[in-house]
């Protein structure tokens, strides 16, 4: 039965920059998926606590506005400190269910001064353990406002059963050699997490699928108009130019042969579930393997730095 997983894709909205609700949302998403037998659940980008909307409504980018200086810092505010043990409850139920979990977060890493914010994938094994925290290499376009870039430390995978794992954030996924990095250490079951919209899932997940004969997880947040919580800083201000969906899902499956196993899902909140067959990897790699049979190190090779990056380093 190794050769076999049962995974969920967790496509929620967060209670928008409430850290704590948006734990207790996390943790009744899990009792569903394990409900519906899952051993494996991905959750979107930045899900907790939430994508950061408010720059592209704002006019994130104008200088010292107070509007984005508060709004900023109430993101911080509600940010993870692993370290604090702001996971300790998912990962105690991941523990004693037996359920991996892929994690989209805002993290606040006090290796990094505990001021500064990375949009993180953190992975939790079926043990309840934190196994690897990957910030974003390079936020995208306006997330540039309030998330810090982040290091290769997190361009690791991680067993479970038969399968070979590993993750990317949003579109990380474009990017050629963080996924060379993967596919050199042995992935066949890649997770894309999205803060949502099928735009983005739909022609990137057959792509990796296909590229790194892999089965891929692409799982989205979903966040409406209406999920902005009433109590939420500067609300009218963001509700001037906020369309009525600002993400709607897209979470899909596809097989190593790059075909849909779920095709994208759109518009409602709800646990997607499907159960994966690790032998399909060995069909699928008859014809291509990227670095395998179908490389050439002795032509070009990638170096990766996985040292996780720090301003300073102190010997006492």
């Amino acid at each position: 039965m190794n050769s076999q997983i049962n995974v969920a894709l967790a496509q929620i909205s967060p209670v928008w920059l409430n850290k704590k609700a948006t734990l207790e949302k996390i943790l009744d998403s899990l009792q569903q998926a394990k409900n519906k037998g899952a051993e494996l659940v991905v959750f979107g980008e930045a899900l907790l606590p939430g994508y950061p909307f408010w720059l592209a409504l704002t006019d994130g980018a104008a200088w010292n506005k107070t509007v984005v200086k508060e709004l900023h810092r109430q993101y911080v505010l509600n940010s993870v400190d692993l370290e604090a043990g702001d996971l300790d409850a998912v990962c105690a139920f991941a523990k004693a269910n037996k359920i991996a979990i892929y994690l989209g977060l805002i993290e606040r890493p006090q290796d990094r001064g505990g001021h500064s914010i990375y949009a993180s994938m953190v992975y939790i094994n079926q043990n309840g353990e934190i196994k690897s925290s990957h910030r974003k290499l390079q936020p995208t376009y306006d997330e540039r406002l309030t998330w810090a870039p982040g290091d290769g430390h997190g361009l690791v995978t991680h067993k479970l059963k038969d399968f070979t794992m590993s993750g990317l954030n949003c579109w990380e996924n474009w990017m050629p050699l963080p996924r060379a990095a993967m596919y050199a250490q042995g992935t066949n079951l890649h997770v894309a997490c999205w803060p949502g919209s099928d735009h983005n899932t739909r022609d990137i997940t057959r792509f990796i699928a296909r590229e790194g004969r892999t089965f891929v997880l692409s799982v989205s947040s979903m966040m409406t108009r209406s999920d902005l919580p009433s109590d939420t800083l500067h609300l009218e201000e963001i509700l001037q130019n906020c369309p009525d969906v600002l993400a709607n899902g897209g979470s899909c499956i596809a097989g190593p042969d790059g075909e849909w196993i779920i095709e994208p899902q759109i518009g409602k909140e709800e646990i997607i579930t499907a159960t994966l067959d690790f032998n399909r990897i060995y069909e699928e790699r008859q014809n291509f393997d990227a670095v395998g049979h179908y490389s050439r190190p002795d032509v070009t090779q990638l170096h990766v730095n996985r040292e996780r990056q720090s301003t300073v380093r102190f010997e006492d």
